[in-house]
Formats: structure tokens, C-alpha cells, sequence
């Protein structure tokens, strides 16, 4: 845990004591590095103040303070110093600032600045995104973007580090001094920093920062719960080791290798379990918190027993996480026991590789302290997670290399035969250094930039503004006209990085350019907006051709007199969902303008030209035929369903006396039977549905859809499960869109009803209708 170390006067703040403190695990090089960098700052930022009113030098010997303790290099450490340094505002004196940097110190500490202060920058704008999504209601959704592009703005985790660091000591600061820490930057912290420190496996940055941004923001609660503990911080921490020992030394002496760790939980956490819980804080267990780590499972049952044997355990607080797994996989045994002193601690009994997986793999300690109720269930993206896990890793391997090199000097020192096997891990800890570098080498696959209302987005790496703009909204893609990046006037093509604030100039009306299509100009890197480009100019081209097949069907109607015609009934005649199918179609070539002509034809089977009518004695109504059909007032005639119309009871129906052949039985709202009926109408008669229980009627279905693989077997299935025969089928496809006629039997007008219903449930069906 890192203790908050009061800083002396500014103008002591690097004295020989601070340095003696941070330079403690350094090489005679790397400390004449540090003390060449201390002599710079002295200079450089004596009498200056960062914007949060902090003395400069106060806040680099701070910084560094926190790093050492982090265990990091020394090129980290003069990083982290000069980074302290107030940004300049005149251009020129900027570049005399970089050019002094990289002469006193290389290019590789003064890339490690840079990304600090781009860090620095991009605080500022974060603050105000965190306000704006929390105005428009998604603010844990742009925490989380914040978090993935303070991470990708990082090209080297030691800029993490420096930027964590410099953030604590201004915590610090404000509570060592008093004086009232800005809401932004304690939301901020709890927030983003926070979370990113527990990502990364920084506990004891996190830790602090949480207390002090809480502290901050809630100073009567935080005031309250550390009131209600009964010890302070460090004692908490010495009885947390105290237990770790006497675990350790009792798992010993029954031959069990353990690594034992502990903790006292911070107020944050304390608050944070009574707030989720909704638990008063006498009713707390686990203000104290143990990690047992052994080899084997039997092992990690063996040190539950121990455990138990040892102090009371609270049997409600028992979870066996290894017998039955969380969803996410996590595996651990968690129990709360009764100490001595009558305060309760949990402890927390797993094996390596259960570790491992808890902290680097699915279930990674911040998917499931994070989400909260979700638990493990939340996702994350797969680039992002190796991130985070390299990071992690990389923090505990310089742990490791630290150890191991000082292991090794004592080895030396004192002729160990240990010194082979010291060698041995230094060079494999080495090589894993080595692996996690190529994997930081990696290029990121997103970029996250900023909208001027500093909202940020994600988008794939080499996005351009185009891209940007599809993604805000299809409509400003297609009117964007220009962008300024930062500030500056861009070219649309020009790559976006992460960090980037964007702007896009768009017209008031307009659409897209067709150079954007063209991939060797650059303009668009996603899909998505190279897809909507496409959509744009089909929809062009597709009202070219509706207005080109508009135009000659008007003609050709104009040459057959049929100038009032509904040119929607007549695409549907001819067999089209919409008249502009039809259009299209004419305009492809693909159907004929002389075939419109046979959508006025007059029926020829129908009607006779002999008036020679079949007549027969009058009696009482008769069931004739086979069509269930009574002709009212006549006897043994017989009847016919038309098949123009193909009726079916219920339908309202009428008969026609024919040539010849009986009464041809037609719906009353048949075109084919108007056009006789006015020609002749006295030949029309009365006709009823008689006894229809064993008769099955054709009709037609037309079935319009959105044309796709396996529809037709969709169709049949859906007629197969009704139990409807199929008698006549014809399909066509034009324009992605399927246009299929059927002719089913049926019984009565519920079976149509079903069968039409069930039709229009398919998926792509955009009508189903009796013709």
C-alpha cells in the first residue's frame, strides 16, 4: 500500500533525503540520471504552479515518489519529473522546450513526456465528456470509451504510469493542504483513473485514489464510516499482516506451500458494499480481506479447514466456487471467519492457475467488481482485454526482474550455489519481457476520437473524417463537405488518430462524392459508411430508372386510350407487387409494353355469342352439380366455378348462364364477371352456396417477399402445417424481390384466413393476398 509521505517545503522538495528515498533500488547510472534531471528542474520550474494551484517541484517530487514505489525504471522516474513541468503556451518556446529535452535526456524520455502532457490534455476534455454524457443519459457507456482511449492514447504503459502517478499527488495535495478539490477532477478520477489503475492491477493507486475522490465528494459519509472503524488505516494493515503470518507459518508447518497476502479494505469499498448491498455497516463482515494462494485443489480445501480451525467461520459467508463455478468460469473458495479480537475478514483460497485466470483471463477481477449486479457477463472487446492483460503482466514481471536481479547481487555477494538457477529465471523472466513487448508492438485495431461536444467515439483504425461523420449520422455523411481536426482544416481522406477532437462542415443539402468508393483515395476505412455510400447512389440510380419506366408506360397507355387507368391495380394485374417494379422492370428491358395491352383483354371463354338460352321448368331451389352451388328457381342445371375468379364460400357470389355449358359461378366483385354482366345482363341469375361440408374449392394466393434461400420451403411448410393441399405454383424473381403465385384447395373462407395469416409471419413476406 502506498502511504501518503508529506511532502517538505517546495523549494525542499528534491533534497537529498527525497533523493535517497527514490533512488533506493536504482544503479549508479540511473541515480546520475535522476540527480541530472533533479538539477534541470530546479532550474526549469523553480517559483512555477500547475492550474490546480500546486507548487511544480512539490508536484514532480511526488510523482516520482509514487513511481519508485511502483518499481519502475529510471528513465520512468525522469519522465515522470519532467512531465511536471506547466505546459508553455508560445510555439516558440515550446520547441525549445522539446529540442532541451531530447539534448538532456534522448528521444525516448521525451516521447514518454509528450505522451504524458497529451494525457494531461485529453483530462480536460474528458471532464466536459463525462458531463455531457451524463446530460444525454450514457454516461457509464462514455467512462468506458474514456478508459480504452486513455489506453490507446498510451503507446507505452510506462505513460500510464506517469499519468496515474501525477494524478494521486494532485489528490494528495489537495488533502494535505486542505483546500477544496474540483468536482471534475474527483469525478474524473473515481470514474476513469480509478478504474483503469484496478484494470492495469495497480491496487494501491486505485485504492488511494477511490478513498480521496470519495473522500472529496462525499466528505460527511467518508467522515461517518472512517468515524465507525475502529482502527486507522496502518493499524488495520499490521493486524491484516499479522493473520497473513500466522497462516503463512501454520501452512508451513503442515508442508503446504502458500503465498499469503492481505489487506484492510479501503472506506470506498466499505461504502460501496453498503450502498449495493443496501447493508448497514454494523452488518459488514469483510472489512478485512486474506488471498491464499497453494498448488493444488486439495490443497486450497486443506487451508479452508485450516482456516476454519483457527477462527469461527460466519457459514452464510461460505461460497465453494471451485465445486461450482460462476457462469464466467471464476473458480476460488470464499469464506468469512470471526477473529480473535472479534472483527470478521474474508478470505479468499484458490490455486495458481485459478489466479491466472482471475486476473488475466474471462473473469478478470474488474469485468465482475465493476459490473456490479452482472456479475461476469459483461463483455469487452478481445484486443482490448490483451491490453489490459500485458499491462498487468508486464507490472508483475518487472516485480519479478526487480526481485530476481537483486537475488541474484546477494547471491553473488555471498558465493551462492543458487546462482545457476537465479540465472535461470532472470533469463526466462526476460524472455516473457521480451513477448509482452512484441505484443505492446502490436498496432491497435480502434481509434477513439472526440466530437466538439466532447463525446467519444470509436472507430476503426485509418477511420477518416468521412468515416466519422457516417457514424455520427448517415444524413451528415452524406452532406459532409469538410473537417477540421484539432482545430485545423483537414483533407477528407486524411487518418484520424486516437485523441483527436473532429469536426465536421457539412452542406445543407447534397450527397456523397463517388470518389469515396474509390479505395485507393482513402476517403472511407468502414464498411459500414462504404455500404451507405453504395445505398445512396443505388437509390439514385433506382429512381432513374423509375422515372425512365414511368415515362414509357405513360405512352404506352396514352397509345391504348387507357390514360385514367390506376397504374398501381394495373402493375398488380400484371403481376407486380407496386407500380414501380413494373417501371423498373420496363426500364430494364425486362417486360415487354406490348404485354400491358393484355391486361385490358376481355375474357373470351366466358361469355357465348348465341342467345340461345338453356331454360328448364321452375321449382323449388335444388343442390346441383358438384360446386355446392343452388341455383335459385331452377332445377338440374348445371353449374361451374369460374376460374377467373375461383370463388369460395363464403364469397359472395352470382351465376352466368353460358354456351353450353351450365352457369359458370363468379364472385360479385370479379372484374371478368362486370365486364359480362354489363354486356349481357340478362343472363345473369341468382345463385347460393348450398351444402359445402364435403366440397373443396382453388383459389389463388399471391405472395410478394423479399426474395432469399429457402423461402419457397418456408411457404410450403407453412401450407404443409395447415394441412392445405397445393395444387398450382408460379414464382418469378426480379430485383431481389419474389413474386409467387399458389393455387390451394380449401374448404371455407377460416381455412383462407389461417393460411394467409400464417403467410404473412414468414420473415421477408411483405404481403399475402387472395387474387
Amino acid at each position: 500500500m502506498i502511504h501518503m509521505i508529506p511532502d517538505s517545503e517546495n523549494k525542499n522538495a528534491l533534497d537529498e533525503v527525497w533523493l535517497e528515498s527514490v533512488s533506493e533500488d536504482l544503479g549508479p547510472d540511473d541515480r546520475k540520471m535522476l540527480e541530472k534531471a533533479v538539477d534541470w528542474a530546479l532550474h526549469a520550474m523553480e517559483g512555477k504552479v500547475l492550474e490546480t494551484g500546486e507548487p511544480a517541484l512539490k508536484h514532480a517530487a511526488g510523482v516520482v515518489r509514487i513511481l519508485s514505489l511502483l518499481q519502475v525504471d529510471a528513465t520512468t522516474m525522469v519522465s515522470g519529473l519532467i512531465a511536471a513541468m506547466p505546459a508553455k503556451q508560445e510555439n516558440e518556446s515550446e520547441k525549445n522546450y522539446k529540442n532541451e529535452i531530447i539534448s538532456y535526456f534522448g528521444l525516448e524520455v521525451f516521447n514518454l513526456v509528450q505522451g504524458s502532457r497529451e494525457l494531461v490534455k485529453i483530462g480536460a476534455v474528458a471532464r466536459n465528456a463525462g458531463a455531457a454524457s451524463q446530460e444525454g443519459g450514457n454516461s457509464g457507456n462514455q467512462q468506458e470509451m474514456l478508459r480504452k482511449m486513455l489506453l490507446a492514447m498510451a503507446t507505452d504503459l510506462r505513460i500510464v504510469l506517469v499519468r496515474l502517478a501525477s494524478r494521486l499527488q494532485t489528490l494528495r495535495w489537495f488533502a494535505e493542504t486542505k483546500k477544496p478539490c474540483p468536482e471534475d477532477i474527483s469525478i474524473e478520477t473515481r470514474d476513469v483513473y480509478a478504474p483503469l489503475a484496478n484494470r492495469l492491477g495497480i491496487w494501491q493507486i486505485k485504492w488511494e485514489m477511490e478513498d480521496l475522490s470519495f473522500r472529496f465528494l462525499e466528505p460527511e459519509v467518508y467522515k461517518d464510516i472512517a468515524k465507525k472503524l475502529e482502527s486507522r488505516r496502518v493499524e488495520r494493515e499490521s493486524l491484516v499482516a499479522a493473520t497473513v503470518n500466522d497462516i503463512r507459518d501454520s501452512l508451513q508447518e503442515m508442508g503446504i506451500k502458500a503465498d499469503v497476502a492481505g489487506r484492510a479494505k479501503h472506506i470506498y469499498s466499505i461504502y460501496n458494499k453498503m450502498r449495493n448491498k443496501k447493508l448497514d455497516f454494523d452488518q459488514l463482515y469483510d472489512l478485512q480481506a486474506l488471498r491464499i494462494i497453494v498448488d493444488t485443489e486439495r490443497d486450497c480445501y486443506t487451508a479452508l479447514s485450516l482456516v476454519h480451525a483457527k477462527w469461527t467461520p460466519v457459514m452464510d459467508e461460505y461460497d465453494d466456487y471451485i465445486a461450482n463455478p460462476k457462469p464466467n468460469g471464476y473458480r476460488s473458495l470464499h469464506t468469512v471467519v470471526m477473529g480473535d479480537d472479534g472483527r470478521a475478514f474474508e478470505v479468499q483460497i484458490r490455486t495458481m492457475q485459478m489466479h491466472q485466470f482471475a486476473e488475466y483471463g474471462m473473469a478478470a477481477h474488474w469485468r465482475y467488481k465493476e459490473a456490479g449486479v452482472k456479475g461476469g457477463q459483461v463483455a469487452a472487446s478481445s484486443l482490448y482485454d490483451r491490453q489490459v492483460s500485458w499491462m498487468r503482466q508486464l507490472l508483475s514481471w518487472r516485480k519479478e526482474v526487480g526481485l530476481t536481479e537483486k537475488e541474484e547481487k546477494k547471491a553473488t555477494e555471498e558465493n551462492s550455489a543458487n546462482q545457476p538457477e537465479l540465472a535461470l529465471k532472470k533469463a526466462e523472466l526476460q524472455k516473457t519481457g521480451e513477448q509482452l513487448q512484441q505484443m505492446k508492438d502490436q498496432r491497435h485495431e480502434r481509434i477513439y476520437v472526440l466530437t466538439p461536444q466532447a463525446r467519444v467515439i470509436e472507430l476503426a483504425e485509418d477511420s477518416t473524417p468521412v468515416d466519422f461523420a457516417y457514424h455520427l449520422h448517415t444524413d451528415l455523411g452524406h452532406r459532409c463537405r469538410g473537417a477540421k481536426v484539432d482545430g485545423q482544416m483537414v483533407a477528407l481522406n486524411t487518418k484520424l488518430k486516437t485523441g483527436q477532437t473532429v469536426e465536421i462542415i457539412a452542406a445543407k443539402s447534397g450527397g456523397p462524392s463517388r470518389d469515396w468508393l474509390n479505395p485507393q483515395l482513402g476517403y472511407l476505412a468502414s464498411p459500414r459508411a462504404r455500404a451507405k455510400v453504395r445505398l445512396w447512389f443505388n437509390a439514385i440510380e433506382l429512381q432513374k430508372r423509375i422515372t425512365s419506366g414511368q415515362e414509357q408506360v405513360e405512352k404506352e397507355l396514352q397509345r391504348l386510350g387507357k390514360t385514367a387507368v390506376n397504374q398501381e391495380q394495373l402493375a398488380e394485374k400484371l403481376g407486380f407487387a407496386r407500380a414501380d417494379d413494373l417501371y423498373v422492370a420496363v426500364s430494364k428491358d425486362e417486360f415487354s409494353l406490348r404485354s400491358i395491352a393484355s391486361a385490358f383483354a376481355e375474357p373470351s371463354s366466358e361469355a357465348g355469342t348465341e342467345d340461345k338460352i338453356l331454360v328448364a321448368r321452375q321449382t323449388d331451389s335444388r343442390h346441383s352439380g358438384k360446386s355446392g352451388v343452388l341455383v335459385v328457381g331452377v332445377d338440374s342445371l348445371m353449374t361451374q366455378l369460374a376460374r377467373c375468379c375461383h370463388p369460395a364460400p363464403p364469397d359472395a357470389i352470382e351465376g352466368f348462364v353460358t354456351r353450353g355449358r351450365g352457369v359458370s359461378i363468379h364472385r360479385q366483385d370479379c372484374a371478368a364477371f362486370a365486364v359480362l354482366k354489363h354486356k349481357n345482363p340478362e343472363r345473369v341469375i341468382d345463385v347460393t352456396w348450398g351444402n359445402t361440408e364435403d366440397a373443396v374449392y382453388p383459389v389463388n394466393i399471391a405472395v410478394h417477399a423479399q426474395d432469399r434461400n429457402g423461402l419457397l420451403r418456408d411457404v410450403s411448410e407453412a401450407f404443409s402445417k395447415l394441412k392445405l393441399k397445393v395444387v398450382g405454383v408460379n414464382t418469378q424473381s426480379k430485383r431481389s424481390l419474389a413474386h409467387m403465385h399458389f393455387t390451394i384447395e380449401i374448404q371455407n373462407g377460416d381455412q383462407l384466413s389461417r393460411a394467409l395469416q400464417a403467410l404473412l409471419e414468414i420473415p421477408g413476406v411483405m404481403s399475402a393476398s387472395r387474387c
